[in-house]
Protein backbone atom coordinates (compact mmCIF):
# COMPACT_ATOMS: atom_id res chain seq x y z
CA UNK A 1 0.00 0.00 0.00
CA UNK A 2 2.79 2.26 -1.24
CA UNK A 3 0.67 4.12 -3.75
CA UNK A 4 -2.05 6.91 -3.30
CA UNK A 5 -5.38 6.21 -3.55
CA UNK A 6 -8.13 9.08 -4.57
CA UNK A 7 -11.89 8.82 -4.79
CA UNK A 8 -15.16 10.98 -4.90
CA UNK A 9 -16.54 10.25 -1.72
CA UNK A 10 -20.49 10.88 -2.06
CA UNK A 11 -22.91 10.64 -5.20
CA UNK A 12 -22.97 11.39 -8.25
CA UNK A 13 -26.03 13.70 -8.18
CA UNK A 14 -25.43 17.96 -7.84
CA UNK A 15 -25.63 18.34 -4.49
CA UNK A 16 -24.50 21.53 -2.05
CA UNK A 17 -21.46 19.75 -0.95
CA UNK A 18 -19.49 17.11 -2.64
CA UNK A 19 -16.29 15.22 -1.16
CA UNK A 20 -13.22 14.25 -3.07
CA UNK A 21 -10.66 11.74 -0.68
CA UNK A 22 -7.52 10.85 -0.89
CA UNK A 23 -5.10 8.14 1.14
CA UNK A 24 -1.77 7.39 1.14
CA UNK A 25 1.72 8.74 1.03
CA UNK A 26 1.27 11.35 -1.45
CA UNK A 27 -1.73 12.97 0.40
CA UNK A 28 0.09 16.16 2.35
CA UNK A 29 2.20 17.10 -0.90
CA UNK A 30 -0.76 16.49 -3.24
CA UNK A 31 -2.57 18.68 -1.22
CA UNK A 32 0.44 21.76 -1.17
CA UNK A 33 0.42 21.43 -5.26
CA UNK A 34 -3.65 22.06 -5.98
CA UNK A 35 -4.92 23.54 -2.44
CA UNK A 36 -3.90 27.00 -1.39
CA UNK A 37 -5.17 28.40 2.20
CA UNK A 38 -5.99 31.58 2.25
CA UNK A 39 -4.04 31.94 5.28
CA UNK A 40 -0.89 31.73 3.19
CA UNK A 41 0.58 28.23 4.74
CA UNK A 42 1.06 25.22 3.13
CA UNK A 43 -1.99 22.94 4.16
CA UNK A 44 0.79 20.15 4.80
CA UNK A 45 1.75 22.89 7.77
CA UNK A 46 -2.18 22.79 8.87
CA UNK A 47 -3.41 21.15 12.39
CA UNK A 48 -5.20 17.38 11.59
CA UNK A 49 -8.93 17.66 11.30
CA UNK A 50 -8.87 21.44 11.25
CA UNK A 51 -11.07 22.84 8.14
CA UNK A 52 -9.10 25.36 6.39
CA UNK A 53 -10.67 27.25 3.90
CA UNK A 54 -8.85 28.25 0.39
CA UNK A 55 -8.43 28.11 -3.22
CA UNK A 56 -8.23 25.01 -5.30
CA UNK A 57 -6.28 24.83 -8.39
CA UNK A 58 -5.68 22.44 -11.17
CA UNK A 59 -2.10 21.70 -12.28
CA UNK A 60 -1.63 24.86 -14.68
CA UNK A 61 -2.73 27.38 -11.89
CA UNK A 62 -6.05 28.24 -12.68
CA UNK A 63 -8.75 28.16 -10.27
CA UNK A 64 -11.28 24.92 -10.17
CA UNK A 65 -12.98 25.84 -6.28
CA UNK A 66 -12.99 28.01 -3.56
CA UNK A 67 -13.40 25.04 -0.66
CA UNK A 68 -12.22 23.29 2.51
CA UNK A 69 -10.05 20.74 3.26
CA UNK A 70 -8.78 18.78 6.01
CA UNK A 71 -5.85 16.57 6.63
CA UNK A 72 -4.95 13.79 9.00
CA UNK A 73 -1.86 12.10 9.52
CA UNK A 74 -1.58 8.45 10.11
CA UNK A 75 -1.54 6.45 12.28
CA UNK A 76 -4.12 8.41 13.53
CA UNK A 77 -6.83 8.36 10.61
CA UNK A 78 -9.37 6.63 8.96
CA UNK A 79 -7.03 4.33 7.09
CA UNK A 80 -3.91 4.31 9.28
CA UNK A 81 -2.41 6.41 6.61
CA UNK A 82 -1.52 10.34 5.82
CA UNK A 83 -5.10 11.26 4.55
CA UNK A 84 -7.15 14.71 2.84
CA UNK A 85 -10.62 15.26 2.40
CA UNK A 86 -11.42 18.17 0.17
CA UNK A 87 -15.05 19.63 0.82
CA UNK A 88 -16.20 21.23 -2.82
CA UNK A 89 -18.96 22.22 -3.63
CA UNK A 90 -20.94 19.81 -5.11
CA UNK A 91 -20.62 19.89 -9.10
CA UNK A 92 -19.80 16.70 -10.45
CA UNK A 93 -17.83 18.68 -13.56
CA UNK A 94 -15.57 20.09 -10.45
CA UNK A 95 -15.54 16.76 -8.46
CA UNK A 96 -14.14 15.17 -11.54
CA UNK A 97 -12.02 17.75 -12.79
CA UNK A 98 -10.51 17.47 -9.27
CA UNK A 99 -10.47 13.91 -9.33
CA UNK A 100 -8.52 13.84 -12.98
CA UNK A 101 -5.71 16.45 -11.51
CA UNK A 102 -4.88 13.70 -8.65
CA UNK A 103 -4.33 11.13 -11.21
CA UNK A 104 -1.71 13.54 -13.22
CA UNK A 105 -0.58 13.86 -10.47
CA UNK A 106 0.38 10.31 -9.63
CA UNK A 107 -2.45 9.41 -7.34
CA UNK A 108 -4.92 6.13 -8.92
CA UNK A 109 -8.64 5.79 -8.41
CA UNK A 110 -9.74 3.86 -5.18
CA UNK A 111 -11.42 0.28 -5.72
CA UNK A 112 -14.98 -0.22 -3.97
CA UNK A 113 -14.26 -0.35 -0.27
CA UNK A 114 -10.22 0.23 -0.75
CA UNK A 115 -10.19 3.05 1.90
CA UNK A 116 -12.06 0.62 4.54
CA UNK A 117 -9.91 -2.21 3.48
CA UNK A 118 -6.73 -0.09 4.20
CA UNK A 119 -8.30 0.70 7.50
CA UNK A 120 -8.69 -2.82 8.32
CA UNK A 121 -4.97 -4.10 6.77
CA UNK A 122 -3.48 -1.52 9.02
CA UNK A 123 -5.03 -2.47 11.95
CA UNK A 124 -7.54 0.81 12.56
CA UNK A 125 -10.57 -1.50 12.92
CA UNK A 126 -11.36 -5.49 12.79
CA UNK A 127 -13.13 -7.11 9.82
CA UNK A 128 -17.01 -7.07 11.72
CA UNK A 129 -16.42 -3.13 12.22
CA UNK A 130 -15.64 -2.76 8.82
CA UNK A 131 -18.22 -4.93 7.65
CA UNK A 132 -20.44 -2.67 9.79
CA UNK A 133 -19.37 0.28 7.74
CA UNK A 134 -21.02 -1.37 4.73
CA UNK A 135 -24.08 -2.14 6.60
CA UNK A 136 -24.74 1.58 8.00
CA UNK A 137 -25.02 2.83 4.83
CA UNK A 138 -27.34 0.38 3.52
CA UNK A 139 -29.47 0.44 6.43
CA UNK A 140 -32.95 0.71 5.68
CA UNK A 141 -34.13 0.35 9.19
CA UNK A 142 -33.04 2.46 12.35
CA UNK A 143 -33.24 -0.96 13.78
CA UNK A 144 -30.63 -2.35 11.45
CA UNK A 145 -29.01 1.00 11.51
CA UNK A 146 -28.63 0.62 15.09
CA UNK A 147 -26.90 -2.66 15.59
CA UNK A 148 -24.60 -1.54 12.81
CA UNK A 149 -23.31 1.37 14.65
CA UNK A 150 -22.73 -1.00 17.52
CA UNK A 151 -20.60 -3.06 15.56
CA UNK A 152 -18.95 -0.17 13.84
CA UNK A 153 -18.13 0.69 17.73
CA UNK A 154 -16.21 -2.55 18.40
CA UNK A 155 -19.92 -4.19 20.18
CA UNK A 156 -19.40 -7.84 18.51
CA UNK A 157 -15.37 -7.78 18.75
CA UNK A 158 -15.81 -6.86 22.42
CA UNK A 159 -18.02 -10.00 22.38
CA UNK A 160 -16.13 -12.19 20.83
CA UNK A 161 -12.70 -11.47 22.14
CA UNK A 162 -14.43 -12.34 25.13
CA UNK A 163 -15.49 -15.76 24.28
CA UNK A 164 -11.93 -16.41 22.50
CA UNK A 165 -9.98 -14.68 25.46
CA UNK A 166 -11.41 -17.29 27.88
CA UNK A 167 -10.25 -20.72 25.57
CA UNK A 168 -7.11 -18.83 25.29
CA UNK A 169 -6.69 -18.91 28.65
CA UNK A 170 -7.59 -22.93 28.79
CA UNK A 171 -5.43 -23.21 25.78
CA UNK A 172 -2.39 -21.46 27.23
CA UNK A 173 -2.63 -23.07 30.44
CA UNK A 174 -2.29 -26.93 28.99
CA UNK A 175 0.71 -25.88 26.86
CA UNK A 176 2.29 -24.06 29.21
CA UNK A 177 2.21 -27.29 31.72
CA UNK A 178 2.88 -29.92 28.71
CA UNK A 179 6.15 -27.60 27.26
CA UNK A 180 7.66 -26.32 30.76
CA UNK A 181 6.95 -29.43 33.02
CA UNK A 182 10.13 -28.45 35.16
CA UNK A 183 8.44 -25.13 35.80
CA UNK A 184 6.27 -24.38 39.01
CA UNK A 185 3.03 -24.01 36.81
CA UNK A 186 -0.46 -25.22 38.64
CA UNK A 187 -1.42 -28.28 37.52
CA UNK A 188 -3.62 -28.54 34.51
CA UNK A 189 -6.87 -29.85 35.57
CA UNK A 190 -9.85 -29.18 32.59
CA UNK A 191 -12.85 -29.83 34.86
CA UNK A 192 -11.80 -26.88 36.67
CA UNK A 193 -12.59 -24.78 32.81
CA UNK A 194 -16.10 -26.28 32.93
CA UNK A 195 -17.97 -23.32 33.62
CA UNK A 196 -15.30 -21.07 30.93
CA UNK A 197 -16.46 -23.61 28.60
CA UNK A 198 -20.18 -23.57 29.32
CA UNK A 199 -20.32 -19.96 29.41
CA UNK A 200 -18.36 -19.69 25.58
CA UNK A 201 -20.96 -22.55 24.57
CA UNK A 202 -23.63 -20.31 25.65
CA UNK A 203 -22.16 -16.98 24.05
CA UNK A 204 -22.10 -18.74 20.56
CA UNK A 205 -25.42 -20.18 20.76
CA UNK A 206 -27.13 -16.92 21.64
CA UNK A 207 -25.04 -15.26 18.48
CA UNK A 208 -26.19 -17.85 16.39
CA UNK A 209 -29.24 -17.81 17.48
CA UNK A 210 -29.74 -13.49 16.64
CA UNK A 211 -29.02 -14.45 12.92
CA UNK A 212 -32.40 -15.42 11.73
CA UNK A 213 -33.60 -12.33 13.59
CA UNK A 214 -30.71 -10.41 11.66
CA UNK A 215 -31.37 -11.81 8.43
CA UNK A 216 -34.78 -10.29 8.52
CA UNK A 217 -33.43 -6.69 9.27
CA UNK A 218 -31.14 -6.59 6.91
CA UNK A 219 -33.21 -7.38 3.59
CA UNK A 220 -36.51 -7.39 5.43
CA UNK A 221 -39.21 -10.24 5.57
CA UNK A 222 -40.47 -11.53 2.73
CA UNK A 223 -44.30 -10.84 2.86
CA UNK A 224 -47.03 -12.20 0.07
CA UNK A 225 -50.01 -10.68 0.65
CA UNK A 226 -52.86 -13.23 -1.46
CA UNK A 227 -56.73 -13.89 -1.24
CA UNK A 228 -59.36 -14.42 -3.92
CA UNK A 229 -59.90 -11.79 -7.10
CA UNK A 230 -61.70 -8.40 -5.73
CA UNK A 231 -60.88 -9.70 -2.28
CA UNK A 232 -59.20 -6.49 -1.72
CA UNK A 233 -55.57 -7.11 -1.65
CA UNK A 234 -54.01 -4.19 -3.79
CA UNK A 235 -56.37 -1.69 -1.97
CA UNK A 236 -54.58 -3.08 1.03
CA UNK A 237 -51.09 -2.75 -0.01
CA UNK A 238 -51.97 0.89 -1.53
CA UNK A 239 -53.22 1.63 2.12
CA UNK A 240 -50.27 -0.15 3.69
CA UNK A 241 -48.07 2.00 1.29
CA UNK A 242 -49.64 5.54 1.36
CA UNK A 243 -49.93 5.45 -1.98
CA UNK A 244 -51.65 3.95 -5.17
CA UNK A 245 -49.47 1.34 -5.76
CA UNK A 246 -51.22 -1.24 -7.89
CA UNK A 247 -54.46 -0.50 -10.24
CA UNK A 248 -57.41 -1.02 -7.91
CA UNK A 249 -60.85 -1.92 -9.79
CA UNK A 250 -63.81 -3.37 -8.79
CA UNK A 251 -62.98 -6.17 -12.19
CA UNK A 252 -61.36 -10.02 -10.60
CA UNK A 253 -58.66 -10.20 -11.57
CA UNK A 254 -57.19 -6.58 -12.05
CA UNK A 255 -53.64 -7.87 -11.09
CA UNK A 256 -52.35 -10.51 -13.01
CA UNK A 257 -48.58 -10.59 -11.76
CA UNK A 258 -46.87 -10.23 -8.70
CA UNK A 259 -46.05 -6.32 -7.75
CA UNK A 260 -43.10 -6.08 -4.98
CA UNK A 261 -42.62 -2.79 -2.69
CA UNK A 262 -40.44 -2.46 0.88
CA UNK A 263 -42.39 -1.23 3.44
CA UNK A 264 -41.77 0.20 7.06
CA UNK A 265 -44.24 -1.09 9.60
CA UNK A 266 -43.10 0.05 13.52
CA UNK A 267 -39.87 -1.89 13.74
CA UNK A 268 -40.78 -4.42 10.56
CA UNK A 269 -39.50 -3.89 7.50
CA UNK A 270 -41.47 -5.78 4.79
CA UNK A 271 -40.85 -6.98 1.36
CA UNK A 272 -44.29 -6.80 0.44
CA UNK A 273 -45.58 -8.76 -2.71
CA UNK A 274 -49.10 -8.34 -3.46
CA UNK A 275 -49.96 -11.39 -6.12
CA UNK A 276 -52.62 -12.23 -8.46
CA UNK A 277 -56.16 -13.49 -7.06
CA UNK A 278 -55.64 -17.47 -6.41
CA UNK A 279 -58.46 -19.17 -8.21
CA UNK A 280 -58.95 -21.94 -10.76
CA UNK A 281 -58.95 -20.41 -14.35
CA UNK A 282 -58.75 -21.32 -18.22
CA UNK A 283 -57.45 -17.83 -19.13
CA UNK A 284 -53.66 -19.32 -19.70
CA UNK A 285 -52.35 -15.73 -18.47
CA UNK A 286 -54.16 -15.33 -15.46
CA UNK A 287 -53.18 -19.28 -14.69
CA UNK A 288 -49.58 -18.13 -14.68
CA UNK A 289 -50.34 -15.21 -12.39
CA UNK A 290 -52.10 -17.82 -10.02
CA UNK A 291 -48.98 -19.84 -10.25
CA UNK A 292 -46.46 -17.06 -9.24
CA UNK A 293 -48.68 -16.42 -6.26
CA UNK A 294 -48.64 -19.96 -5.14
CA UNK A 295 -44.69 -19.55 -5.40
CA UNK A 296 -44.74 -15.90 -3.96
CA UNK A 297 -46.62 -18.00 -0.99
CA UNK A 298 -43.99 -20.71 -0.35
CA UNK A 299 -40.62 -18.26 -0.51
CA UNK A 300 -42.86 -16.07 1.93
CA UNK A 301 -41.79 -15.87 6.07
CA UNK A 302 -45.18 -14.14 6.53
CA UNK A 303 -48.46 -14.72 4.34
CA UNK A 304 -51.05 -12.25 4.73
CA UNK A 305 -54.47 -13.87 3.53
CA UNK A 306 -57.16 -11.15 2.86
CA UNK A 307 -60.90 -12.36 2.87
CA UNK A 308 -63.49 -10.19 1.12
CA UNK A 309 -66.00 -9.28 4.25
CA UNK A 310 -68.55 -8.46 1.78
CA UNK A 311 -68.96 -11.72 0.97
CA UNK A 312 -69.32 -15.37 2.21
CA UNK A 313 -66.85 -17.66 2.59
CA UNK A 314 -66.33 -20.86 -0.08
CA UNK A 315 -64.26 -23.99 -0.41
CA UNK A 316 -61.28 -21.81 -2.28
CA UNK A 317 -61.07 -19.83 0.78
CA UNK A 318 -60.79 -23.00 3.22
CA UNK A 319 -57.91 -24.15 1.15
CA UNK A 320 -56.03 -21.40 0.93
CA UNK A 321 -56.34 -20.78 4.41
CA UNK A 322 -55.05 -23.86 5.03
CA UNK A 323 -52.11 -23.78 2.70
CA UNK A 324 -51.34 -20.59 4.82
CA UNK A 325 -51.38 -21.75 7.51
CA UNK A 326 -48.18 -23.60 6.67
CA UNK A 327 -46.36 -20.77 6.26
CA UNK A 328 -43.63 -19.47 9.21
CA UNK A 329 -46.09 -16.85 10.00
CA UNK A 330 -49.55 -16.23 8.67
CA UNK A 331 -52.45 -14.04 9.34
CA UNK A 332 -56.01 -13.12 8.61
CA UNK A 333 -57.06 -9.81 7.18
CA UNK A 334 -60.90 -9.38 6.64
CA UNK A 335 -60.96 -6.68 4.02
CA UNK A 336 -64.04 -3.98 3.18
CA UNK A 337 -65.23 -3.15 6.60
CA UNK A 338 -66.68 0.51 5.49
CA UNK A 339 -69.22 -1.96 3.97
CA UNK A 340 -71.71 -4.37 5.21
CA UNK A 341 -69.61 -7.45 6.72
CA UNK A 342 -71.54 -10.57 5.48
CA UNK A 343 -68.42 -12.80 6.87
CA UNK A 344 -68.87 -15.48 9.53
CA UNK A 345 -65.66 -15.57 11.68
CA UNK A 346 -63.46 -18.13 9.96
CA UNK A 347 -62.54 -21.49 11.17
CA UNK A 348 -58.78 -20.98 11.28
CA UNK A 349 -56.10 -20.64 14.45
CA UNK A 350 -54.91 -18.15 12.54
CA UNK A 351 -54.94 -14.33 14.13
CA UNK A 352 -57.64 -12.18 12.63
CA UNK A 353 -57.68 -8.11 12.06
CA UNK A 354 -60.74 -6.50 10.32
CA UNK A 355 -59.45 -3.48 8.37
CA UNK A 356 -60.74 -1.11 5.76
CA UNK A 357 -58.27 0.16 3.35
CA UNK A 358 -60.64 3.35 2.56
CA UNK A 359 -60.68 4.48 6.20
CA UNK A 360 -57.69 2.76 7.36
CA UNK A 361 -59.71 1.40 10.22
CA UNK A 362 -57.64 -1.50 11.35
CA UNK A 363 -54.19 -0.77 9.92
CA UNK A 364 -52.59 -0.03 13.36
CA UNK A 365 -54.03 -3.59 14.46
CA UNK A 366 -52.35 -5.21 11.69
CA UNK A 367 -49.08 -3.22 12.22
CA UNK A 368 -49.24 -4.40 15.90
CA UNK A 369 -49.98 -8.40 15.23
CA UNK A 370 -47.57 -8.10 12.42
CA UNK A 371 -44.77 -7.26 14.99
CA UNK A 372 -45.82 -9.40 17.84
CA UNK A 373 -44.71 -12.35 15.41
CA UNK A 374 -41.70 -10.29 14.58
CA UNK A 375 -40.13 -8.91 17.87
CA UNK A 376 -36.53 -7.92 18.38
CA UNK A 377 -34.13 -10.01 20.25
CA UNK A 378 -33.21 -9.08 23.29
CA UNK A 379 -29.26 -8.53 22.95
CA UNK A 380 -27.40 -5.08 23.01
CA UNK A 381 -26.90 -3.37 19.69
CA UNK A 382 -24.52 -4.49 17.65
CA UNK A 383 -24.45 -7.98 19.14
CA UNK A 384 -26.67 -9.64 16.11
CA UNK A 385 -25.32 -11.22 13.62
CA UNK A 386 -26.44 -9.83 9.98
CA UNK A 387 -24.43 -11.71 7.36
CA UNK A 388 -24.26 -15.09 6.16
CA UNK A 389 -20.32 -14.60 6.56
CA UNK A 390 -19.96 -14.06 10.24
CA UNK A 391 -23.26 -16.87 10.97
CA UNK A 392 -20.78 -19.24 8.55
CA UNK A 393 -17.78 -18.49 11.61
CA UNK A 394 -19.94 -18.73 14.52
CA UNK A 395 -21.82 -21.79 13.73
CA UNK A 396 -18.21 -23.72 13.06
CA UNK A 397 -17.17 -21.97 16.44
CA UNK A 398 -20.69 -23.72 18.01
CA UNK A 399 -20.19 -27.17 16.41
CA UNK A 400 -16.08 -27.50 17.55
CA UNK A 401 -17.18 -26.22 21.22
CA UNK A 402 -20.21 -28.42 20.86
CA UNK A 403 -17.79 -31.32 20.44
CA UNK A 404 -15.35 -30.06 22.90
CA UNK A 405 -17.92 -30.40 26.00
CA UNK A 406 -19.14 -33.91 24.31
CA UNK A 407 -15.69 -35.11 24.49
CA UNK A 408 -15.07 -34.07 28.26
CA UNK A 409 -18.06 -36.10 29.26
CA UNK A 410 -17.17 -38.89 27.44
CA UNK A 411 -14.14 -38.81 29.26
CA UNK A 412 -11.52 -37.85 26.61
CA UNK A 413 -8.02 -36.54 27.24
CA UNK A 414 -7.58 -32.60 27.96
CA UNK A 415 -5.76 -32.71 24.67
CA UNK A 416 -8.88 -33.95 22.52
CA UNK A 417 -10.92 -31.50 24.21
CA UNK A 418 -8.00 -28.92 23.25
CA UNK A 419 -8.15 -29.27 19.54
CA UNK A 420 -11.79 -29.03 19.62
CA UNK A 421 -11.59 -25.45 21.34
CA UNK A 422 -8.66 -24.30 19.49
CA UNK A 423 -11.12 -24.96 16.37
CA UNK A 424 -13.04 -22.46 17.34
CA UNK A 425 -10.69 -20.71 18.41
CA UNK A 426 -9.78 -20.04 14.69
CA UNK A 427 -13.28 -19.74 13.15
CA UNK A 428 -13.60 -16.68 15.76
CA UNK A 429 -10.21 -15.54 14.42
CA UNK A 430 -12.37 -15.69 10.62
CA UNK A 431 -14.88 -13.82 12.09
CA UNK A 432 -13.23 -10.57 13.81
CA UNK A 433 -10.00 -10.78 10.96
CA UNK A 434 -7.40 -11.81 13.07
CA UNK A 435 -6.74 -14.98 10.84
CA UNK A 436 -8.76 -14.30 7.75
CA UNK A 437 -7.89 -15.37 4.39
CA UNK A 438 -6.86 -12.37 1.30
CA UNK A 439 -9.39 -13.76 -0.77
CA UNK A 440 -12.23 -12.94 1.69
CA UNK A 441 -11.71 -10.21 2.48
CA UNK A 442 -11.30 -9.12 -0.77
CA UNK A 443 -14.88 -10.46 -1.47
CA UNK A 444 -15.72 -8.74 1.43
CA UNK A 445 -14.80 -4.80 0.47
CA UNK A 446 -16.32 -5.53 -3.27
CA UNK A 447 -19.78 -4.36 -1.94
CA UNK A 448 -18.55 -0.73 -0.44
CA UNK A 449 -18.99 1.89 -2.45
CA UNK A 450 -16.13 3.71 -4.20
CA UNK A 451 -14.84 6.32 -1.52
CA UNK A 452 -15.65 4.39 1.23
Amino acid sequence: MSDTIAAIATGSQVAAIGIVRLSGPDSLPLMDRLFKPMSGKAMSQSRDRSLVYGNLYDCSGELLDVCLCTISRGPHSYTGEDTAELQCHGSPVVLRAVLDELFKLGARHALPGEFTKRAFLNGRMELTAAEAVADIIDAESIDYAKNAAGQLSGAMERKIEGIYSALADISSHYHAVLDYPDEDIEDFRLENYRAQLDSALAGLRQLLDSFSRGKLMRSGIPAAIVGLPNAGKSSLLNALLGFDRAIVTDVPGTTRDTIEEKLRLGSVTLKLCDTAGIHETSDRVERLGVERSRRAMEDSELVIVVLDGNREGDAEEEELLRSAAAAPHALVVISKSDLELRRKAPDTALPVVTVSSVSGEGLKELEAEIERMFPMPQAPAGEILTNARQAEAVSRALESMEAALDAMGGGCTPDIVLTETEEAMSALGELTGRSVRSDVTDRIFQRFCVGK
